[in-house]
């Protein structure tokens, strides 16, 4: 989920002296399940002057321009006016932004798992490394059947956020169907502080990096500028290429996207947004300075990259700066924008753009096409010359960290060799 510094833009308006905003790229789907994150917030309580400080930042600012009531008579009416809005709009009490924020730090309080639904089930995307998900055993693609011993069957995952939030002690029980296991598996798991790692890499002996960007958060731009240093130093040399895994990466700051996107390009367009009202309009461009002095990338995504993922992806394919490998990514093109509402203590995310790659194309519900495509579940006929050196005693291996059958690193690996 989750700049390196929040980009704040200061927007004014009749009713309002100033308001600070901050763009954010969140995709709904993917979830640190935690105890104070995301959860369903029932908006009934609300009091008219807040509903109509909400209807008007909708007015203002949301993406469409909707054809919206002036008033509300009853809870149900306001509830239907949040209904019109995408999946990524909502109302955000203080416990939930509070989380948000921690988040964009890289920080949580939960169980560390990220999940996805997928015809109706609830599905384990990744797990967060030393989390208690992941100490515990919990596994991708692991399907949660319960929570503390209630069914998660026809829940959204805003439900089943809040069906661990609703728990009153420390332990959470997951109930996890895997495989064709027969039986269920139980997980008995304590909540505690979780530092998400946003990015991770190692060195083959090839002199080619390898560079996982987990989530981007306020630290990733330096972290990836530290983690390359750190690789090039090792080396001895400047990396002879670079393999970028952005696959499972589910997002987070538009600045975050720019920034990183920025280290790679000496100039082109890195992405564009456009929305209804004038500062939503943006055109960020990449300033002159590559720190691989034009190393040759490879970039990893499938279909759970989004968002910033994508921005990223999008802005080195579209500038010939990378190659990209992998399956078609999430397709998540919109931009929300963080609006504080009366004292700060709550806020409404809304949708306030659309992204645009450089190319000028809008991946909302399409996604990012990958150069070549594989899938990542089978061993695509490859060409096996990584695989041959290895067999001949070279120690090259390609990163011990990973699967060395994992056929988008292969076929990344064989490509920068050849370059």
């Amino acid at each position: 989920m989750l700049n390196t510094q929040l980009q704040i833009q200061r927007l004014q308006y009749s009713a309002f002296n100033r308001i600070l905003i901050s763009y954010l790229l969140l995709v709904s789907v993917f979830l640190c399940l935690s105890f104070n994150s995301f959860a369903v917030t029932s908006v009934g309580d609300l009091k008219s002057q807040q509903k109509n400080e909400i209807l008007f930042n909708i007015h203002a600012y949301y993406v469409e321009d909707l054809a919206l009531q002036q008033s509300f008579e009853s809870s149900q009416q306001f509830e239907a006016l949040l209904a019109q809005l995408d999946p990524y709009s909502k109302y955000l009490d203080e416990h939930e932004l509070e989380a948000l924020f921690s988040s964009t730090n890289g920080r949580y309080t939960g169980l560390g798992i990220e999940v996805k639904q997928q015809q109706q089930k609830i599905i384990i995307v990744n797990t967060i490394k030393d989390s208690p998900a992941a100490i515990a055993g919990v596994q991708m693609n692991d399907v949660l059947l319960a929570v503390n011993q209630q069914t998660v069957a026809h829940k959204d995952i805003n439900q089943v956020a809040q069906m661990i939030k609703a728990s009153d002690t420390a332990t959470v029980t997951l109930t996890i169907e895997r495989g064709n296991s027969p039986q269920a598996i139980y997980f008995t798991l304590t909540r505690s502080e979780i530092n998400l790692e946003s990015v991770t890499s190692s060195l083959s002996e090839f002199g080619i990096g390898y560079l996982a960007i987990n989530s981007f958060t306020n630290h990733t731009l330096h972290d990836v500028a530290r983690q390359i240093t750190a690789l090039q130093s090792h080396y001895g040399n400047p990396l002879t290429g670079l393999v970028l895994d952005l696959r499972d990466n589910p997002g987070g700051t538009l600045q975050s996207a720019v920034e990183v996107s920025d280290l790679f390009l000496q100039s082109g367009t890195i992405v564009t947004t456009k929305g209804r009202f004038y500062d939503a309009n943006q055109h960020f461009r990449a300033k002159k300075g590559d720190i691989l002095n034009g190393a040759p990338i490879v970039v990893l995504i499938n279909e759970n990259s989004a968002s910033a993922a994508e921005i990223l992806a999008a802005a080195l394919k579209d500038n010939h700066r990378a190659t990209l490998i992998g399956s078609q990514s999430f397709g998540k093109g919109s931009v929300q924008s963080l609006i504080p509402l009366g004292n700060g203590n709550t806020a409404l995310k809304l949708t306030t753009a659309k992204y645009f790659t450089p190319s000028g194309q809008s991946i909302e519900g399409i996604g990012v096409t990958p150069d070549v495509a594989i899938n990542q579940s089978t061993l695509s006929q490859i060409d096996k010359v990584v695989i041959i050196k290895n067999e001949q005693g070279n120690d090259d291996r390609p990163w011990s960290r990973k699967d060395s059958a994992d056929p988008l690193l292969l076929k990344a690996q064989q490509l920068l060799t050849m370059k």
